[in-house]
This record gives structure tokens, C-alpha cells and sequence, in this order.
């Protein structure tokens, strides 16, 4: 092994002065969130450039503010005086492109990650009166057409159609969609959990089409799990006899919706299905149409996702012409459909193709006008394009700094100049014209300050500081937080970052905490308020108020340095990720002040999968470990996801045979499993096949099954009960 290095970067950050009363956490305060950090939800800018609108917090007013000074502007929305239907607060709404209604959203009910249904009342502002969309039952992902005057949406895998200016009719498009079979319009389970997808219909720019995409499912296998009545909510219908809730979820390997783009001419009420020469396995993860009524962009992955091919649909041929073909080299990153924007003959695509995410902007025809960004610039969100004067505006950190998110702007020179000022982590919010945004920055030792800013960066009126979280926390006996690098025995440079107690000794041993994720591009080493297991990394906190040391490393695999650095995990998911987890104890292990015996990991999802494999990796360097809702085994999870990583397991056999179940033998240390029973993600089955694996090879282990819940794993008191668990856990096998 080659020798192992540190360099330190930044001394030791202590936050807050230590006092000798200060007061320490509180785990179940943490869980119920009184400490989180308060920030501005739900804002939406309006046409008019200067102001926005947002929810107020106890959800009873939709209130206009400007977004040059903060100042509240005006009320659109009060459940106090808004007449024909009485309610007491609301869920959400949208506003109409020329924003003369709004559709309010209420009775909230969340199917999966991103979709759910409502029910939803159209509210003319201007006469301050609700009417209900529909008299038929709850809606799914509602759409304004662009002149206001017509909403689609989906119930019961349906397309519908409402005419605002003929009393509000409403009529079905199409007619064959049914649960678990056909899907019109909305994703079905694999393409909105992978894709961020809710809504997959669009009206054309003359409001004589709509588009869709259809999910023919009848061919993927389904998948059950069971309900029980439990509390927190209780299913009483299963107070007697459990249930089971049967979804279509397909495998890696296995077989995917066969999807197709169709049309409707609302005047000829006649349905079409585009000509598109997508491969039978082939996906469609976004459709838009452009500010040319006859052209519909259609976006088009092969299987093995290395391949985006975009086609100019015309809604009523059918003919699809195909103006772009970007193949990268070994997978394409789903953020770039979320960076995705048409302007007037014009449209924004973000790719990997030179090894960093870069923006390019291209005419309708697919030709390249111009790469915006260059140099080591990696885009996290793309805010907009001023087809005005050129510039561009995105946050973006750079490869050798990837803890930092900054805000930047392009000219249309081809000059880079970042906005932000302040060090740590940037995400903007920008009005209509791009002449301000708020600001929502914050570092590792900032909680959250949300600002307004001009187009320059200068800020304008702080909105929110936390102050009252601060001076919470300053009564708190809080340690340091600091930053590392270290070398590994392979020569890789690794960033992390350590938390001490507020009492540390460094004539003393102490035991570690490791956490982590290590995803595919994912990130936990970040200069912001954001990072640890629950934010403020304040659990980390806690847990060096019980006497740990808490670290955290992104080890190879994950985001921020580039294609080359995120995708060499490719195939082998776990390897070379386990192994970084591995060096990092060893390094740790080296440190005066840590005991190298009482080195624990624990991760949630895919870091939990990854406690599995580093505490099976082959050098017993882990004391004690946590591994929440793990995937177990890559055959038991989705297809996009898992094969946009490792391929097929036809084609990588291999790879999926090194996993968790795979290395079972090998575990070395105290485990605990927690899990779900019904989680849609990470299916409760990935615990008891590694539960039965581990049986078998004679492992101990303990394992907390939690009923009814999901991947999220809340509800009640569920959340404190799990942290609890593992807290108790690592105190009772590393103290």
C-alpha cells in the first residue's frame, strides 16, 4: 500500500462558543424538526418581472411580494373571502399563463415520490370566486392551456379536458387507461421515480393540441407488498384481515412499458399516434412542445441510456424527424431533462459529452448555436436564458472545488462572471425577465439565508437570516466542524469532512461514526447547511454529545469532479465505493485521537447498501454498522436506475453477483437492518433475502422492521424511534 497522506484544508470550525451550561440536543426535538432551518417555499414569479407569489405559511393566503425590496404587494388568494365554496386552508395552486386564474389544490393525497392526487377549484381573481374543476372525482397533475381557457388532466390513468369558456365542460379523451395496464399522460411507477417526472402532457402553442405520452404496462410484472392496519395513519379496513398493494415494478432485466407519443385535435377530436422509430425497449422521458404549434420535441433514451436522440414531431402527420443525437460515454445523467428549456426557436440541453456538465444552446433544427459554458464548470440547475441581451444564468461548482455550488452568468461573449460572494452553497430563483433572484445560500456553519439580489449578484433585502435558529443553537454544547482530504492506498484524493465534540481531547481515543452515501453522483461532503443526516449536521451533533467522532467521505462514484471520477463505479456498483470506506477507516485509524477498534458506518439507501458491502469488503476495519432500507441485490431493483449503472444482469452477470447477499460470508461486525415493510423504492424483500443469506452463513445480526411505512420510514413517532435505534446501537457496540 502506498503511504497515506492528509492534508487539511480550513483549521477547525467551531460554530458556536462552548459554555460550560450549555445545554445538549434533544433527539426527539431533532426528529420532530424544532431545529430545522426555516426557508421561503413556493415561490412563483410572475409575468410581470418584478414580483412573485407564494403560500403563506399557514396556508390560507396566496400573497404577491416584490422582488426588488420584499415588500408584500398584494393578496390574489384568502380562503377568508373567497366566495361560492368555503375552505380552510389549501395545499397549493397554479396560476394561469396570463394569470387572471389559479387552480387551488386541496385534499392532497400522495401516491408516490412525485405524484398524487387533489381536488382542485378554479379561482378567477378577478372576481374572487371557486368553482370546482371537477364534479368526478380527484385530479392528477392539472395543466392550463396557453391561453388560459382550456385545463387537462388525468383521473383514473385518463386524459380529460375542461372548457373554461363553455361552462366549464368537461370530456374525456381517451378512453383506454386502466390501473396497471395503460396509463395516458402521467408516468407510470419506474419513469417517475428515475426520470423526477409527474405529468408527461403538454398543449401545443395555439391551444388546438394536445400530446401525451402513453405507458402500456400489461406486460410488466407486478409487484405486492402488504398492508396491515397500524397507526399513524391507521387503515382500518385492514383492522380484521391485512391488504396488499399491487403496483406494475420492473426488475432490472426485466420487461419496461412499451410507450408511445400520441396527439389530440381538440376541434377534430381526433387522437394520433407519432411515427417515432424508438426502439421496442427505448425510453421517452420527456415531451415539449415549442413556440411552433406544428413542431412536438420528443426526447428518447435507448435502454442502455447512452444515447439521447431528439425528434421535431408534427402533431397531425405524425412525422418525426430526428435533429439531435448526443451519445456519451458510458451513461446520460437524468438532471440534464430537469435543465431542459424551449425559448423562441430555441431550446437549452445541458451534457456530459466533454467530460464536465456543460450547457449548449440549439435552433429548432437541432444545430449547435453555441457551447455556453467551458473550462471545469460542472452545471447543477440551468435559471434561464435573456433572449434580450444573451446571458445565461445557472449555479455550477467547479471540478477542483466540488463542495461549493456558486450562481454564475455567461454573456453572450462567451464570459463567465460568478454572482455570488459568499463561500458555500448557492440555488437561485430568478423573476420572469431575469432582472433579480432570491438567493437561498448557506455553508456548513450558516443555516439558510434566503435574499434578493439584482442581476449582478448585489444583494437587495434579506429575507430570512435565521437568526432565531442561530441564537437556539448558540445555548447548544456544539463541537467543530472541519474539512479534510486525505490520500488513499490507491492513490485517490478523497473529501470529507470530521465533527468533534465540543469537549474534544486529543490526548483521548475515541470512536468514530461514519456516514455516508456514495450514490452515482451524489454528494454529502458540502460546504452547506444542508449536509449531515439531518441537515445542520446536527444528529452528527448529537452524537458527539454521546462521546463519538462523526465523519463523513464521498468516496469514488460520487458528483462534482467530473464524468471520468462519478462514472468509474460503472458496472460494478459497490466495489470501488465499499473500498474508499474501507481506506477512509484505515485513515482514520492512523488519527492520535481515534480508536481504530470502534470505527462504525451507517447509511440510508444506497448508503446503506454500501455499509453492507465496505463492512463485507474483506478487511475487518468496522466495529459496528446501520444499514437503512439497503438495496441488497441489483436484480431486485427498477430497471431505469439500476441499468443506466450495470447494464442487464444478462449482460453483467458479474457485477450483479458481488453484491450485499453475494458477500453475506464476509460481513464483518455488529449489524443492525432497518426497513420499511411497505416501501415502494427499495422493496422490503432486499432485507429479508440479506437476512436470510446472512442466516445461512451464520451471521449474527439484528433487524427493525417498520410496519406500513415507506422509503422515508415516518409517521407518529417513527422517525425518533429509528434514530433512537441507531444511536442506542452504536453506543451499546462501540462505547
Amino acid at each position: 500500500m502506498k503511504k497515506i497522506s492528509t492534508v487539511l484544508i480550513g483549521c477547525m470550525m467551531a460554530i458556536f462558543p462552548v459554555h460550560s451550561s450549555a445545554a445538549e440536543l434533544s433527539l426527539k426535538d431533532l426528529c420532530s424538526g424544532a431545529y430545522a432551518a426555516k426557508r421561503i417555499n413556493g415561490v412563483n414569479p410572475l409575468n410581470d418581472g418584478e414580483t412573485y407569489s407564494r403560500l403563506s405559511d399557514d396556508r390560507k393566503q396566496i400573497i404577491t411580494y416584490s422582488f426588488k425590496d420584499g415588500k408584500q404587494q398584494g393578496i390574489l388568494f384568502d380562503v377568508a373571502t373567497a366566495r361560492n365554496v368555503k375552505l380552510d386552508r389549501i395545499d397549493g395552486y397554479i396560476m394561469s399563463p396570463d394569470e387572471k386564474k389559479m387552480l387551488i389544490q386541496t385534499a392532497t393525497k400522495p401516491i408516490y415520490r412525485h405524484s398524487f392526487t387533489a381536488v382542485y377549484y378554479l379561482y378567477d381573481i378577478g372576481n374572487n370566486t371557486l368553482e370546482p374543476l371537477s364534479d368526478n372525482g380527484p385530479q392528477q397533475a392539472p395543466k392550463f392551456s396557453p391561453d388560459g381557457n382550456m385545463v387537462a388532466f388525468v383521473r383514473d390513468n385518463n386524459l380529460f379536458l375542461v372548457k373554461l369558456l363553455f361552462d366549464n365542460s368537461e370530456s374525456q379523451v381517451t378512453k383506454d387507461g386502466k390501473f396497471n395496464e395503460v396509463i395516458n399522460g402521467i408516468p407510470d411507477w419506474v419513469n417517475e421515480e428515475e426520470f423526477s417526472n409527474n405529468r408527461s402532457f403538454e398543449f401545443n402553442a395555439d391551444n388546438t393540441m394536445l400530446a401525451w405520452i402513453r405507458y402500456d404496462e400489461s406486460k410488466v410484472r407486478t409487484f405486492s407488498f402488504p398492508w396491515y392496519k397500524g397507526s399513524h395513519p391507521a387503515k382500518e379496513e385492514y383492522a380484521e384481515y391485512p391488504g396488499q398493494y399491487e403496483y406494475k415494478y420492473p426488475m432490472a432485466g426485466t420487461t419496461n412499458s412499451t410507450v408511445s407519443v400520441q396527439t389530440f385535435d381538440i376541434k377534430a377530436r381526433v387522437i394520433r399516434t407519432m411515427n417515432l422509430p424508438l426502439e421496442p425497449d427505448g425510453y421517452i422521458p420527456r415531451i415539449r412542445f415549442t413556440n411552433d404549434p406544428s413542431k412536438l420535441a420528443i426526447f428518447t433514451l435507448n435502454r442502455h441510456q447512452d444515447c439521447l436522440e431528439v425528434y421535431m414531431a408534427n402533431p397531425r402527420s405524425t412525422e418525426c424527424k430526428k435533429i439531435l443525437r448526443d451519445e456519451v460515454d458510458k451513461y446520460i445523467n437524468e438532471n440534464i431533462f430537469r435543465n431542459l428549456a424551449f425559448y423562441p426557436n430555441r431550446f437549452v440541453l445541458t451534457s456530459e459529452r466533454d467530460g464536465y456538465n456543460h450547457i449548449y444552446l440549439y435552433d429548432l433544427n437541432g444545430s449547435l448555436v453555441k457551447k455556453v459554458t467551458d473550462d471545469k464548470l460542472i452545471v447543477k440547475n440551468f435559471y434561464g436564458y435573456d433572449t434580450n441581451d444573451g446571458n445565461f444564468y445557472f449555479s455550477a461548482n467547479h471540478a477542483d472545488d466540488p463542495m461549493r455550488t456558486y450562481i454564475y452568468r455567461s454573456d453572450g461573449k462567451g464570459k463567465t462572471v460568478k454572482l455570488s460572494s459568499q463561500e458555500g452553497e448557492h440555488s437561485a430563483i430568478f423573476s420572469k425577465n431575469l432582472k433579480y433572484y432570491m438567493d437561498v445560500y448557506s455553508n456548513i456553519r450558516t443555516p439558510y439565508v434566503t435574499s434578493l439580489c439584482n442581476r449582478s449578484g448585489k444583494t437587495l433585502k434579506v429575507l430570512e437570516d435565521n437568526q432565531e435558529l442561530n441564537a437556539k443553537l448558540a445555548g447548544q454544547s456544539l463541537g467543530s466542524r472541519e474539512f479534510f482530504k486525505f490520500t488513499t492506498g490507491e492513490g485517490v484524493s478523497l473529501n470529507g469532512y470530521m465533527v468533534k465534540p465540543a469537549d474534544f481531547d486529543p490526548s483521548k481515543k475515541y470512536p468514530v461514526v461514519m456516514f455516508q452515501y456514495s450514490g452515482p453522483g451524489s454528494q454529502q461532503v458540502l460546504d452547506s447547511w444542508g449536509t449531515g443526516s439531518m441537515g445542520g449536521t446536527l444528529y452528527e451533533q448529537y452524537l458527539t454529545q454521546q462521546g463519538f467522532i462523526c465523519v463523513c467521505v464521498d468516496g469514488r462514484g460520487t458528483g462534482g469532479r467530473g464524468a471520468e471520477f462519478e462514472k468509474c463505479t460503472y458496472l460494478n456498483l459497490g466495489l470501488l465505493e465499499a473500498k474508499d470506506q474501507v481506506e477512509t477507516a484505515l485513515y482514520l485509524g492512523q488519527l492520535p485521537y481515534v480508536d481504530s477498534q470502534r470505527i462504525g458506518i451507517w447509511g440510508w439507501s444506497y448508503g446503506g447498501f454500501n455499509t453492507l458491502m465496505s463492512m463485507s469488503e474483506g478487511r475487518p476495519v468496522f466495529a459496528a454498522g446501520v444499514a437503512v432500507a439497503p438495496p441488497t441485490c441489483w436484480r431486485y431493483y427498477d430497471t431505469v436506475y439500476t441499468e443506466r449503472f450495470m447494464r442487464t444482469p444478462k449482460e453483467n452477470a458479474e457485477g450483479y453477483g458481488r453484491g450485499p447477499i453475494g458477500q453475506a460470508g464476509k460481513l464483518h461486525g455488529k449489524l443492525l437492518i432497518c426497513h420499511g415493510t411497505a416501501d415502494d423504492n427499495v422493496h422490503f424483500r432486499n432485507s429479508m433475502e440479506y437476512a436470510e443469506a446472512l442466516v445461512q452463513a451464520g451471521k449474527p445480526f439484528m433487524m427493525l422492521p417498520y410496519n406500513n411505512r415507506n422509503h422515508n420510514i415516518t409517521g407518529g413517532n417513527t422517525r425518533n424511534h429509528l434514530y433512537t435505534s441507531i444511536t442506542n446501537f452504536f453506543i451499546e457496540n462501540m462505547k
